[in-house]
């Protein structure tokens, strides 16, 4: 293995590691010491790396932001029919929201102090497909006729609500991880069920 390949696999490690800590235990003021532990490196690689925990915290961000935008554009414009592309869609959802229960929180906060989406135009253009979709779907009769908007707010607060409120809803209702789980896992017919007739 060449030196590279080390360098790239120990950046990947410090980044997956980080990640976990982040946005799977919700750990978003962990020292660069303690996600060194975790990785089983040394805390200086962090820096010689990443130069700071701050700038870390952003690349992880930065990264799972991208993963979500090009699933999201790879289902948009695929030759799914309209109902498949949402199922892929919650099964994608809901099964990073169980690998990383708090990424959706960060997001959120992240968005409500100004880090929008870097690529307006990708988003612009993802959203005049799905809208022109959701048009066509009701005219179909398959969902209720609203606008367009109104059904992405519906998807979007019937996944992203019980995930980025997981530990409020959790704790106010008793249940362990492994309950919340479950009811997680009921939610994509939930969610299907409520969309579409």
């Amino acid at each position: 293995m060449s030196i590279q390949e080390i360098d790239i696999d120990t950046e990947e490690l410090i980044k997956e590691t980080a990640k976990k800590i982040f946005f799977g235990e919700g750990r978003f003021k962990a020292t660069t010491q303690e996600i060194a532990d975790a990785a089983g490196v040394n805390r200086t690689l962090i820096n010689y790396y990443f130069r700071s925990r701050n700038n870390l915290f952003e690349i992880v961000f930065e990264d799972a932001q991208t993963k979500e935008i090009s699933i999201a554009e790879q289902i948009i414009f695929s030759d799914l029919p309209f109902h498949q592309k949402i199922e892929k869609y919650l099964d994608l959802f809901f099964e990073q929201a169980k690998k990383y229960p708090y990424l959706e929180i960060y997001m959120v906060t992240q968005m409500n102090q100004g880090s929008c989406f870097k690529d307006p135009d990708t988003m612009n253009r993802m959203l005049d497909k799905f809208y022109l979709e959701i048009a066509l779907e009701m005219e179909k009769g398959n969902i209720a006729k609203m606008r367009p908007e109104q059904f992405m707010l519906n998807l979007i607060s019937l996944t992203s609500f019980p995930v980025s409120m997981r530990p409020l809803l959790q704790e106010s209702m008793g249940m362990s991880n492994e309950a919340y789980d479950v009811l997680v896992d009921e939610r994509k017919k939930v969610v299907m069920d409520t969309l579409f007739k």
